[in-house]
């Protein structure tokens, strides 16, 4: 774990944001979220306010928004069911363009791309202003189960190995002959499959017991004894009060 282990998602800026704890940029993601997840569907406002926060943070961390645009259509699919549900929906509607559009269907839409659009460019803010490594680290410090930080720390600590390990295998068998474009031949690639699976867990024992004799205890040792300062949970506040104030002054209104 002493590489920095960046994601393809990670952007290496010299900013505020990327500079901030990681468990302070994870509170935040997931309170920001958690407002816009509550906001009613009907108070537009709130989201044009949401979305300049998102801007704003973007602007900070020098994440261009073209990078964070495509990056976005992950969210595709749920858009696509979005489009479906003003034809589908019931009770009230309207024409527009020739077309009967449901009023319940149309809110429903807006909240679907609203709502998830603004979770997924909160999200890839947080992953491109902190590598996985910290990302796990922050999870430990805000006391995420050990099981789930662990899995995920050796998860990513033997990635690449076994990524590496499956290229080999599958050259080898390009090299007796494999063609995997037929179907026939389907079964040397599950024959492969369960080659690496046998090794990752042959892998996996070996490293467990040599860490056991190393004094390992079901935790792994901090890199550094660091933790967030008073100053930087200040700044990671300020988008989501900003957020919850944003919510508070279009409902109360």
């Amino acid at each position: 774990m002493g590489a920095g282990h960046a994601h393809p998602l990670y952007l290496d800026q010299a900013s505020l944001v990327h500079r901030l704890a990681p468990e302070v940029k994870i509170v935040a993601t997931v309170l920001f979220t958690v407002v816009v997840v509550v906001t009613p569907r009907e108070e537009f406002a709130a989201f044009a306010g949401y979305a300049a926060l998102v801007a704003a943070v973007a602007a900070v961390a020098r994440v261009r928004p073209l990078w964070l645009l495509k990056r976005a259509t992950i969210e595709l699919p749920f858009v696509l069911l979005a489009v479906v549900l003003p034809f589908a929906g019931h009770g009230e509607r309207v024409t527009w363009l020739g077309m009967s559009l449901s009023v319940d269907g149309l809110y429903g839409a807006w909240n679907i791309f609203a709502k998830g659009t603004l979770g997924v460019l909160a999200s890839l803010l947080l992953a491109a202003s902190t590598t996985t490594r910290d990302l796990i680290r922050g999870l430990d410090r805000l006391r995420c189960p050990q099981v789930i930080t662990q899995i995920a720390t050796f998860m990513l600590r033997y990635l690449d190995v076994l990524t590496a390990e499956a290229r080999r295998m599958r050259i080898a068998r390009l090299s007796r002959g494999h063609d995997p474009r037929f179907l026939w031949q389907v079964k040397a690639f599950a024959v492969g499959v369960g080659a690496l699976f046998l090794r990752a867990f042959e892998r996996g024992e070996r490293v467990y017991l040599a860490m056991v004799s190393r004094g390992y205890t079901g935790r792994l040792p901090a890199p550094d004894g660091s933790t967030a300062t008073a100053g930087q949970w200040a700044a990671g506040a300020v988008v989501p009060l900003l957020a919850g104030a944003i919510a508070m002054a279009v409902v109360l209104r």
